[in-house]
């Protein structure tokens, strides 16, 4: 794609028609108008001067071939990218790519990212932010949510943490440079930021795998919390917390499966070669009541499921080698394999938690309740933990930190 070289002209009129699709799009499920507003007036493209997309095919190994994207390299292509409601990759395992002399890479973890301006916008209007409040964002990233806050809010109101300090020092670049002041702090947000609070709502963009305390003790009275919840399985949910005086909470989940980079204190263990615990499993092999792919589907009811089954085996983590699932947890030295033998599955598990048996009985509660979707769950945080809660299930705990 080939545009003119009139930077300020050219990311107008796609910044514009970009915020016209997202209000189209978001027909179903309004976003505040308010912060269509400041999507149209906040330039994206200054916040991503380079990223990562997708190649179309996969290297000989079967690794996605990610390819710089800078305007140096392909003007065109960059700015179009910039205003399209697309997530931009902009670091992979915690390594800073030179963006003057940028190489392809095959594979990798993605760890930094503009997520998707739907998405963005989507976050912020589900918190239900107004004028006058104050907020923190847990995640600057590359600074372009913190800069649709700031046009909405005012930057006096918008604190933003962020644990990479070159992501940060990007972030601030692009901020300051457009004219946006908030305070900005690097810190882990699962500790929030105690010199601005109290807060009237905290929005997260990364996932944990449970609530953090220190985000709820930080809430003024009757102020909210928007989170993604994740976890080992990559099971995904948003809840929306309302913070009680006597500092507990409770909130619905949130419809629609979403996810985020994990915050990288809640990240997954490393599990060794699956093979070796795959070996240290003995016994006769059992029929399997229920086929992997009821958590591993790529639908919205195996999303949320999967979600359910992560928080009845949350030190669980799931690979697929050679046709067989493997559940490993690191934790408690478990395991559990999934073969497929013909029309059926069977499982093999070891070790003091019987990994599939427990997603089992979960799986069956949750088809005789009716198989409910993600609103009918309540999270409540009190003195007795965290608790996933639904009137036709047994209860579900969250991780401890």
């Amino acid at each position: 794609m080939t545009l003119p070289t009139d930077l300020d002209n050219d990311a107008g009129a796609l910044r514009a028609a970009m915020v016209k699709g997202l209000a189209a799009a978001g027909a179903g499920r309004p976003v505040n108008p308010a912060w269509l507003v400041a999507a149209g007036n906040v330039p994206r493209h200054v916040f991503v001067p380079g990223f990562y997309l997708p190649a179309d095919e996969p290297d000989g190994q079967g690794l996605t071939v990610w390819e710089p994207v800078t305007s140096k390299l392909d003007y065109g292509r960059w700015l179009a990218a910039s205003y399209s409601d697309t997530t931009l990759i902009t670091q992979f395992d915690g390594e800073e790519t030179d963006w003057e002399r940028p190489a392809v890479r095959h594979g990798g973890a993605p760890t930094s990212s503009s997520t998707l301006p739907s998405l963005v916008l989507r976050m912020w209007s589900d918190a239900d932010v107004s004028e006058g409040h104050t907020i923190l964002e847990v995640g600057t990233g590359t600074g372009y949510s913190t800069a649709l806050a700031c046009e909405r809010l005012g930057s006096s109101h918008v604190t933003s943490v962020e644990v990479d300090p070159v992501r940060l020092r990007g972030a601030a670049d692009a901020l300051y440079g457009c004219g946006y002041t908030p305070s900005l702090a690097r810190a882990d947000g699962v500790y929030g930021y105690w010199p601005e609070a109290w807060f009237d709502r905290i929005v997260a963009a990364c996932s944990f795998r449970s609530v953090p305390l220190a985000l709820l003790r930080q809430t003024r009275p009757g102020g909210k919390v928007l989170l993604p919840l994740s976890g080992w399985l990559y099971g995904n949910a948003r809840v929306l917390l309302t913070v009680a005086g006597d500092g507990t909470a409770e909130g619905a989940l949130l419809p629609g499966t979403i996810s985020f980079m994990p915050a990288r204190t809640h990240t997954a263990p490393a599990y060794g070669n699956p093979a070796d615990w795959a070996a240290g499993l003995h016994g006769a092999p059992r029929s399997a009541r229920h086929a992997p792919d009821r958590i591993t589907a790529g639908t919205e009811d195996a999303f949320h499921l999967r979600f359910l089954a992560q928080s009845a085996v949350p030190d669980a983590q799931m690979v697929t080698t050679d046709g067989v699932v493997h559940l490993i947890d690191s934790v408690s030295g478990s395991a559990a394999t999934l073969t497929h033998d013909g029309g059926d599955w069977s499982v093999r598990e070891g070790g003091p938690v019987k990994l599939w048996s427990r997603i089992e009985r979960f799986v069956d509660a949750f088809d005789a309740a009716g198989r409910p979707g993600p609103q009918t769950y309540t999270l409540r945080v009190d003195g007795d933990g965290q608790r996933l809660l639904h009137p036709g299930l047994p209860q579900l705990r969250l991780p401890v930190g």
